[in-house]
């Protein structure tokens, strides 16, 4: 049973909540062992095989090798630990994050800059 989560109604946004953090257990995992450098340098020499020593979905596997970090969240991802990927792949993470939304590092640097994106954003 299902817990009321009267906040997944945000537009564009996934919450990572107790659901999703078991969802992504196994790949919030994976993204921690990348802290040690031979982790990273035995997943950059072959990513899938490093994958599949873990009991990811393969969906989840999918959505690393392919860095779509909103499939990964929407799968149990969480930023924080995914930020272990781009610091792998040498990205920064406003260069994570600027690809997620859709914007180059500096057109999303701007916005932030600017004070973000206005709250009432997909709400209309």
């Amino acid at each position: 049973m299902s817990l009321d989560k009267p906040y997944l109604d945000i537009p564009g946004t996934t919450i990572f909540d107790a659901e999703q953090s078991r969802k992504g257990y196994h790949l919030n995992q994976f993204c921690m062992s990348l802290m040690k450098a031979e982790n990273r340098k035995r997943f950059k020499a072959d990513e899938r095989a490093y994958l599949d020593e873990w009991p990811m979905t393969e969906d989840q596997k999918l959505a690393v090798l392919a860095r779509d970090l909103n499939r990964c969240i929407a799968l149990g991802g969480n930023i924080y630990f995914l930020a272990k990927i781009g610091a792998t792949d040498g990205r920064s993470f406003q260069q994570m994050a600027g690809s997620m939304t859709g914007m180059s590092e500096d057109e999303y640097r701007a916005m932030m800059v600017a004070g973000g994106r206005d709250p009432m954003w997909g709400r209309n």
